[in-house]
């Protein structure tokens, strides 16, 4: 990605100094911010409209069977194992995650800047989480919960989180020098614990299908919007004509 912006910067600085006399170097960069901002607007707008879906029939019977069919599988084990991938889409599930991340962020790579970047992905999502489900205000399931809930329903704050920070962190293992089966492990790791958080929800009765649908969505929204905007900052600092 970050060559591909290199690439796009430069051909927007060759066109605006082709076209203007007086030229600001920043004015590339201004201009991406601007096209990810309408972006991430416009994509929220459609999922704003997408969400007039949730009142159909057709939505709710998809949402009634695959609950179902997941309510299916209910036994003591399994449900250990979902309480405790639900509790590692919370909030102390995260502290403890980034207490971890950061040691070996300091001890390996020597650096806090990653443990920054994935904290404020997690952070973005968070809120607009909160502020998507007042906007949709849709009720949880009238099923049993076996975890307690506080919240509305759409979209799923867990499923939306655990996109935005542990789809970051897959980002992030792309870009580490390490074994390429230790790379591949993690990551087949991290893509495991956002599909068990997603699932636990729908298994343990909070959440509909479609809430664990539109969370993904949303979460991979910010993961997009949060890469491009951190690879420009990067190629600012290092751009000698800025």
């Amino acid at each position: 990605m970050r060559k591909s912006l290199i690439d796009f910067i430069s051909n927007i600085r060759n066109f605006l100094i082709r076209k203007f006399k007086a030229y600001d170097h920043k004015l590339p960069y201004i201009i991406i911010v601007l096209i990810a901002l309408i972006v991430v607007v416009t994509s929220i707008n459609l999922f704003v409209e997408l969400t007039d879906t949730l009142k159909t029939e057709m939505l709710a019977e998809i949402d009634d069977k695959i609950t179902s069919y997941v309510l299916s599988f209910r036994s003591p084990g399994l449900t250990n194992f979902f309480i405790f991938m639900t509790r590692l889409g919370d909030f102390y599930g995260y502290l403890a995650v980034l207490i971890g991340y950061s040691l070996v962020s300091r001890l390996i790579f020597k650096r806090w800047k990653y443990v920054l970047q994935s904290s404020l992905v997690l952070i973005l999502a968070s809120a607009s989480n909160m502020m998507l489900k007042r906007f949709i205000n849709r009720a949880r399931p009238g099923i049993e919960h076996m975890v307690s809930v506080e919240t509305l329903s759409y979209p799923s704050g867990h499923a939306m989180s655990a996109m935005a920070f542990y789809g970051f962190l897959i980002y992030l293992c792309t870009k580490f020098r390490i074994n390429k089966f230790l790379k591949a492990g993690l990551i087949g790791l991290l893509v495991f614990i956002i599909l068990s958080i997603g699932i636990s929800r729908i298994y343990l009765g909070v959440h509909f299908p479609s809430d664990i649908a539109g969370g993904y969505i949303a979460g991979l929204f910010w993961v997009v919007f949060c890469i491009l905007i951190f690879n420009l900052i990067e190629i600012f600092r290092r751009d000698p004509q800025t």
